[in-house]
């Protein structure tokens, strides 16, 4: 069945059929019961399934977290909800230490079938304390899976497989996404959840870019078409792991690629891409690959130096054409 959904009703969707189907699975965070979610993901659950399935725990993210990792361990299949990733920072202990570890350590006697969702991103002016993009931080972290949804459908498809998953699975959900609209056939056979998508297809430039960065990469794809330059696009959906073969497939193609990302360029997520590329794609390249990231300082609270911090669908235009005349 398809329709249009906003992306926060894509995944309440999600979660609604997941706890219809499987009483193992229980949501917990700040003030996902009464208030339903502060993105709305979580609205109308605490009616339909009660507080003992949708729990409103004191804001003490180490403490949840630590319980869902518990609750894993005893078959329960918990979903947490970090209100944001910024927060994410005083669960590390939890996320890294036990979620993480526990199944290698136990020589795989206990699975983990926990999932943690989060918006991240830079919104609009909510400051350096809340608008970091710390996915890098997680990426290094043996044990977990991260999943970057950039539509609708990806964000309902991703979050029913992570709930069904025996893994860790971090969903990186961008705040100004939760609004955007797209079409959802909940009846359609999903992908694998680390699957990249081939958004646009094109033989000039290779654009990959992840969550909220895939809108403005297809954007200037079309830019860059009334331009004569035909502009392929990545949504890689995943950031641990990442599928090469999809990546290296297309520069293999267009023999040219520029890396977008809304983390900060120095050793960003970016990094690890542009280092597998050089090294898997060396001769298919006419150029070396380029990157287009944000700046490397904390996000400013005035709108438009928070603005100016950003990559547009300008900058990744202009980069582009750079890297072609090279």
């Amino acid at each position: 069945m398809s329709e249009t959904l906003l992306y926060h009703q894509a995944l309440n969707r999600a979660l609604d059929e997941s706890m219809a189907a499987d009483d193992s699975v229980f949501i917990l965070g700040e003030d996902v019961g009464l208030y339903g979610g502060s993105y709305r993901v979580t609205e109308g659950l605490y009616a339909k399934y009660g507080e003992w399935r949708v729990r409103d725990t004191p804001i003490s993210e180490g403490s949840f977290t630590g319980l869902g990792v518990g609750a894993a361990l005893t078959g329960m299949r918990p979903v947490v909800e970090i209100m944001t990733i910024n927060f994410a920072l005083l669960a590390l202990d939890a996320i890294v230490n036990m979620a993480t570890k526990i199944p290698f350590m136990s020589g795989g006697q206990f699975p983990m079938p926990l999932v943690i969702r989060t918006p991240g991103g830079v919104a609009r002016q909510l400051a350096a304390q809340h608008s970091q993009r710390l996915e890098q931080m997680l990426m290094n972290v043996p044990g977990m899976r991260i999943a970057v949804p950039s539509t609708p459908q990806d964000a309902y498809w991703q979050l029913k497989q992570a709930i069904q998953s025996d893994e860790a699975i971090f969903l990186l959900e961008h705040e100004l996404l939760y609004f955007s609209e797209g079409t959802v056939d909940t009846r359609m056979p999903p992908p694998p959840m680390h699957r990249a998508l081939v958004r646009r297809e094109g033989d000039a430039i290779t654009l990959l870019a992840y969550s909220r960065m895939v809108l403005l990469a297809e954007q200037a794809a079309h830019r860059l078409v009334e331009m004569g330059i035909d502009a392929e696009v990545i949504d890689l959906r995943s950031l641990r792991p990442i599928d090469w073969r999809t990546c290296i497939q297309s520069v293999g193609k267009t023999h040219h690629a520029l890396v977008i990302e809304e983390d900060h360029r120095f050793s960003g997520a970016g990094a690890e891409i542009v280092a597998q590329l050089t090294e898997h794609c060396f001769n298919d390249l006419d150029a070396p690959v380029g990157r287009v990231a944000g700046l490397d300082l904390p996000a400013p609270y005035n709108g438009r130096l928070e603005a100016l911090t950003l990559p547009d669908t300008d900058r990744i235009v202009d980069a582009a054409v750079r890297l072609l005349e090279e």
